[in-house]
């Protein structure tokens, strides 16, 4: 009985041609070979800039926001039209009719690093190229929130990736 099986999945597998995917060259390399900020360390020591707290983005945007909240008993204001999204990301989205800021929350494996920084450090990173700031750190009992386009304040709810030992949070 298998072997009908396997000559189908056979001729369907020797007719397959792998989709064109060239047009979404950026978002694919970012996927499959996500590189470590490295740099960040060099920018960081030239600014006189000591991070408060810092974690990679390996879990999703809003969970890695959560993580640090969580352990530094402080709210959030994340803003919406501050997070960075490159241009292909949302051409993509908007061609797969997907919301770009659920993916910027949500996705993840990019390693991009998420930090806080003293308010005095501010000025010394206001404007470098290499820096996105996307909020601030508010009281705990404020909360956890993306301020979104329409100054609509909306919690956040991490939907990344979750290992087995975490339970569901908000």
């Amino acid at each position: 009985y298998s072997r009908p099986l396997m000559w189908r999945a056979h001729d369907r597998l020797a007719n397959f041609r792998p989709p064109d995917l060239s047009m979404y060259t950026y978002i694919v390399e970012r996927q499959l070979k996500p590189e470590a900020r490295k740099d960040i360390i060099d920018v960081l020591k030239e600014l006189e800039v000591k991070p408060t707290s810092m974690i990679d983005i390996s879990d999703g945007l809003s969970s890695e926001v959560m993580h640090l909240c969580k352990q530094s008993k402080v709210g959030v204001d994340v803003y919406e039209n501050k997070i960075p999204l490159d241009p292909q990301v949302i051409s993509t989205c908007e061609e797969f009719n997907i919301d770009s800021t659920t993916i910027a929350l949500n996705g993840g494996e990019d390693y991009e690093l998420l930090m806080t920084i003293s308010q005095e450090d501010f000025p010394k990173i206001k404007g470098n190229p290499n820096l996105t700031v996307i909020g601030y750190m508010t009281e705990a009992d404020r909360g956890m929130h993306l301020v979104t386009r329409g100054d609509t304040k909306v919690p956040i709810i991490a939907k990344g990736w979750k290992n087995f030992n975490e339970k569901e949070t908000e």
